[in-house]
């Protein structure tokens, strides 16, 4: 079976991605200016903890950096690397005042990049929900990976990726407070198929709900909607509704009861003498009577 390139890798964890198990990847560290450094353009991380930078670089002060970043040359800029693990440790370096940090030089294509970057975050670093679910889409949608071969790649069950995943369809405003740790992944899945998620989330932060009272509000959320739904009437109303309307002139509408056996029937006029007409046709209406 030939195989597929885009899969090359998947599954085989942090250390294989690095080159730790492939004894013909170049694993001798070597030492480069930070200045030639760039970040990864697939780093999925996009906020940076600043008191756990501060420890880190405090930490890098005394010992250095004991292990190296993983980098590969800059496609787009001459004697530059790109980082593609290690970001953190590049920032803490330059806060401890450092000049130089190892490095090891690999060729990685950008399918690689991605799967390094957010298996290494995953593995040592844990990213936000939002991050994650971002780094899943993009391995789904940039490098044709299934569901399965991500979770993989990443060591987590299908079932994982693909609810992370779900929290993108989530509004912008919720997101952004998925971001900034004010909700959990447990409150925006609670959040997912809600009416207005933004007002639940809003009020799950405001009471600072737990994840099983969120779930609760929402389910109740959700009841309340169903029961204020319309329900959808049959033919024969909708065609009841018709042959009054043309007769009378004036929209008729029916609202039956659930069992059908009962009902209110409503008659809209335009005007004071519409009302007088329909009063007139329903006196000569006659009475049955026994």
């Amino acid at each position: 079976m030939i195989e597929d390139p885009r899969r090359r890798g998947l599954g085989r964890g942090l250390s294989a991605l690095l080159g730790e198990e492939d004894a013909g990847a170049e694993t001798t560290a070597r030492t480069i200016r930070i200045d030639l450094l760039r970040p990864g353009r697939y780093q999925p991380r996009h906020q940076f903890d600043t008191p756990g930078l501060e420890t880190l670089a405090q930490s890098i002060r005394e010992k250095g950096v004991l292990q190296p970043l993983l980098v590969r040359r800059h496609p787009g800029l001459a004697d530059a690397f790109e980082i593609i693990a290690g970001e953190r440790r590049w920032r803490a370096a330059q806060l401890a005042q450092l000049h130089e940090v190892p490095v090891v030089v690999r060729e990685i294509d950008d399918r690689e990049a991605l799967e390094i970057a957010l298996v290494e975050n995953l593995q040592r670093q844990d990213l936000s929900p939002l991050e994650e679910a971002q780094a899943y889409q993009r391995l789904l949608d940039e490098f044709a990976h299934t569901q399965e071969a991500v979770a993989q790649a990443v060591g987590k069950s299908r079932s994982h990726v693909a609810n992370t995943i779900r929290l993108l369809e989530l509004p912008t405003s919720v997101k952004q407070m998925l971001d900034e740790g004010r909700l959990t992944a447990g409150h925006a899945r609670a959040l997912l198929g809600a009416s207005d998620p933004q007002h639940l989330a809003e009020e799950i932060v405001r009471r600072g709900l737990n994840v099983r009272q969120a779930e609760r509000i929402v389910k109740r959320s959700k009841s309340a909607s169903n029961a204020k739904a319309p329900r959808e009437k049959d033919a024969d109303t909708r065609a009841a509704e018709h042959e009054l309307t043309l007769a009378l002139g004036m929209p008729v509408k029916i609202d039956p009861t659930r069992d059908g056996r009962a009902g209110s029937l409503s008659i809209s006029y335009q005007s004071l003498d519409q009302l007088d007409e329909v009063i007139r046709r329903l006196k000569r209406v006659p009475t049955a009577i026994g």
